[in-house]
């Protein structure tokens, strides 16, 4: 099995990777290595026909625990353009799971917040509006702030207001100049794609109402230990949250906590927290209850971490050997799913196209392109039909139900589908 594996000839992109020497929430000495996953070419960064002939530059893609507040993250840093530039395929629309979740979320906080004509909501990395346009329907005024070109285009023309720079104590203030204040800021998987956490959050301090909320979701590292789930684990993904860890970056910046919940269905175990500021919040029962669990699980010492990289380890070999056994049996094998997660799996697991012969995703904006390293063909899901694969591994795992029911003719066909994480399954 190899490590990093990418593109023969990848030069590794080592002198934009910067080095973490300084834990990006607490200033605390460096985070302590836990898990490396050799280098890697940038997850999203998909391949063009017509770059086939050029090398994926690579960064090394390592994992450290900060002993001093306990918060996960890269041990490199990448800057942000490299990774969210122009061509940034993901576009939140393309999953219906996160859509309906989404809307749910829309109406429990226009009731629990009693949002009006004369309210503000604002979503950070709004994306292409799929959640903001849920209140435009309704009435509620919005604001989008999404630094990407293309999602924050598709958002204006839903109808959606759409800011495209990058949140940070600077935007929150240049907002408040023009007077705006938000009675309620979302923020949806973002904050783990923030190499500045301080500067974000403090924008959150800055924007909100005093009696305003934040809506903070992001997967939580107790689910990402306790299945797996290391291909999550990307470039853009600078941090990894655990309730504790959030707990000690709000409070630095005059927040609290104010309720915990749980959606163990959603990107394989998100968390969703609840912020406001100190004088104005009163806690739930769940954040004691999460903050205890978290604590009696080992999330905020190294101890729990340190073991991880075998448990990874296994699953990849297992992966391997399934794949190659399947091709030495003349089985066809292809992949649903071009997201990031699937990127770290096949590079940090040496499977190429010599194992997979095609990727099929719903996603219009990734057609034709390549992923980066493995260098597999992403294509239209109808060409499933078309090929009729012996296998399909799914890379996006985190919404396999959703997968699984929509690809009902191709099972009635005889096709089977591998589940790799939390250990590969054959279903």
């Amino acid at each position: 099995m190899s490590s990093g594996s990418t593109a023969e000839g990848s030069p590794a992109g080592t002198g934009l990777a910067a080095p973490v020497t300084a834990c990006r929430s607490c200033d605390g000495p460096a985070p302590r290595l836990f898990l490396s996953l050799g280098a890697t070419p940038v997850a999203n960064r998909l391949v063009k026909a017509d770059a086939l002939g050029a090398a994926d530059p690579v960064f090394p893609l390592e994992v450290g625990f900060c002993e001093q507040c306990a918060l996960v993250q890269l041990t490199h840093a990448l800057p942000a353009d490299e990774i969210f530039d122009a061509d940034y395929p993901y576009f939140s629309s393309f999953s219906d799971m996160l859509v309906r979740h989404s809307e749910k979320h829309v109406i429990d906080l226009i009731a629990s917040r009693d949002l009006g004509p004369d309210s503000l909501v604002v979503e950070v990395a709004s994306n292409d509006g799929y959640l903001l346009k849920a209140f435009v329907e309704r009435g509620i005024p919005v604001l989008g702030i999404e630094p990407t070109p293309g999602p924050a285009a598709a958002a204006r023309k839903a109808g959606v207001p759409t800011r495209e720079e990058f949140f940070g104590a600077d935007l929150a203030r240049a907002l408040v100049a023009e007077g705006l204040k938000a009675d309620v800021i979302i923020a949806n998987n973002v904050m783990a794609h923030v190499p500045d956490l301080n500067s974000f959050v403090e924008g959150f301090s800055i924007l909100l109402k005093d009696d305003g909320v934040i809506d903070v979701e992001n997967p939580g590292v107790g689910a990402l230990l306790a299945h797996n789930e290391f291909d999550t684990v990307y470039h853009e993904h600078f941090c990894y949250f655990s309730t504790i860890a959030v707990d000690a970056l709000m409070r630095r910046h005059g927040l609290a906590l104010a309720g915990v919940d749980e959606f163990p269905e959603l990107h394989g175990g998100t968390l969703r927290w609840r912020m406001q500021h100190q004088a104005a919040a009163e806690p739930a029962s769940s954040v004691a209850t999460v903050l205890d669990g978290e604590r009696a699980a080992g999330l905020g010492t190294f101890d729990r971490y340190a073991s991880f990289g075998g448990d990874v380890r296994t699953l990849q070999t297992e992966l391997t050997e399934l794949l190659r056994s399947l091709r030495a049996d003349g089985k066809s094998v292809a992949a649903y799913g071009a997201a990031a997660k699937g990127a770290t799996l096949l590079n940090s697991t040496g499977i190429d196209h010599t194992l997979i012969d095609f990727v099929v995703d719903r996603n219009v904006h990734k057609q034709g392109k390549y992923i980066p390293g493995a260098r597999i063909p992403i294509l239209d899901p109808a060409v499933l039909l078309e090929r009729q694969p012996d296998y399909l591994l799914l890379l996006a795992w985190n919404v396999k139900k959703e997968i699984i029911a929509q690809q009902e003719e191709y099972a009635a066909r005889g096709g089977r589908f591998i589940v790799p994480v939390p250990r590969p399954v054959v279903l």
